[in-house]
């Protein structure tokens, strides 16, 4: 067995369907015979959830393999469709029967559907537990390297899941992110966007910010806005703004490691913040602020958003014979808090410089507020 040294003991996962507009030789069958053959090399991904004597949850290197399904559609691939389309992106991966990962179940669910156009998407379900996204972007290029029949040595020669060197996370931060699991059943909205190549570059201009930082703020921004449309918030209430880091090039892990190796770094913020945007604009208008209320500080569930990267993941990168994914997609349904996936630029994502963002952070009657500012940004950076 491989202790499990992952940050959130829990089996939640995560589903990246990457749409490939180029096609390769017998798409399904290259990556099945590619995924089967690099599974010696990561021999845990192959493995199943067991439980120590002591309680810990522990990969077991049972060499079950994992869940391949090939399969075609009779239309051609639709990329703005593939990321808009819930019904699409949920025929387009495999699922957990349940909201988790149970112990007898594979850690990795590999579907590849092939279009009538030559496309093809290969969508991927992996357990949070094996691996975070940094770690299964190395898995799936490896898998690339393969398909493609790389020769000499692959990039990544030795594959490691646990390194003794890295530290683990403090019990209390553990058991903070295990309660958030009790949320998962919270019903929130799918939503995928781009932000406007002009609203990015007019925040990395004002403030010296990445386009993933220009892409949160923005996202704060109008994601908060939207949470108080139906609500008169105190101006301390809390609205934190969440982001995952990689921490390997932190805590010397060394190369080849695909576990997880990520902590979460929050940056304080309260809905005041946001009202006194929105005042200092209306008295610019003419209009008046409103009187604040009495400071009430709590967070809630609903309060707090975590942004995550994929921009340096490899998963743009991962070419099976024909190139790079021409769009790169996250999708779920349900999330432990309120959160979006800032996807990686890749071909198909025209030159505009937008960036393309999937969310699960606002509740299905907050949509039509948080799109409208968006819009109302987007048209003040023209």
């Amino acid at each position: 067995m491989i202790m499990c040294e992952v940050e959130c003991r829990t089996s939640a996962y995560c589903r990246c369907p990457l749409a490939y507009d180029r096609p390769i030789h017998e798409p399904a069958e290259t990556v099945k015979r590619a995924l089967s053959r690099k599974l010696a090399h990561y021999r845990p991904v192959a493995g199943r959830l067991a439980t120590g004597a002591d309680g810990e949850v522990r990969l077991s290197c049972t060499g079950e393999g994992v869940t391949f399904v090939a399969a075609s559609a009779s239309c051609a691939l639709d990329l703005d469709e593939l990321a808009k389309s819930t019904a699409l992106l949920k025929d387009l991966t495999v699922w957990y029967p349940g909201e988790l990962c149970r112990h007898a179940e594979p850690l990795v669910l590999v579907q590849v559907t092939v279009f009538a156009c030559g496309g093809f998407v290969v969508g991927v379900t992996w357990n949070h537990l094996l691996a975070d996204g940094a770690g299964i972007g190395q898995f799936l290029g490896a898998v690339g390297e393969l398909a493609r029949g790389v020769v000499p040595a692959p990039s990544v020669e030795r594959a490691r899941r646990w390194d003794d060197s890295r530290p683990r996370l403090p019990a209390s931060m553990v058991a903070a992110q295990k309660s958030t699991m009790s949320h998962a059943g919270q019903e929130l909205a799918y939503v995928d966007v781009t932000v406007p190549g002009s609203l990015v570059r007019r925040v990395k201009a004002e403030f010296g910010a990445t386009a993933y930082e220009a892409a949160a703020a923005v996202l704060w921004r109008c994601r908060t806005s939207a949470a108080m449309s139906s609500s008169s918030p105190p101006p301390s209430s809390p609205a934190p703004l969440a982001f995952p880091c990689n921490m390997r090039a932190h805590v010397g892990a060394g190369d080849g490691y695909y576990g997880n190796c990520v902590t979460v770094q929050v940056v304080p913020a309260t809905k005041g913040a946001f009202q006194q945007q929105r005042r200092r604009r209306r008295r610019r208008r003419g209009n008046g602020g409103g009187a604040a209320e009495d400071e009430q500080p709590q967070v809630g569930w609903y309060d707090a958003l975590a942004v995550v990267s994929w921009r340096n993941l490899g998963f743009d990168a991962v070419d099976l014979g024909g190139g790079g994914p021409a769009r790169v997609v996250w999708y779920g349904e349900r999330n432990t808090v309120p959160g979006c996936v800032v996807h990686p630029p890749c071909s198909g994502d025209g030159d505009d410089g937008g960036v393309r963002v999937s969310s699960i952070f606002v509740k299905p009657e907050h949509v039509g507020a948080f799109l409208g500012e968006l819009a109302t940004l987007a048209a003040a950076s023209t």
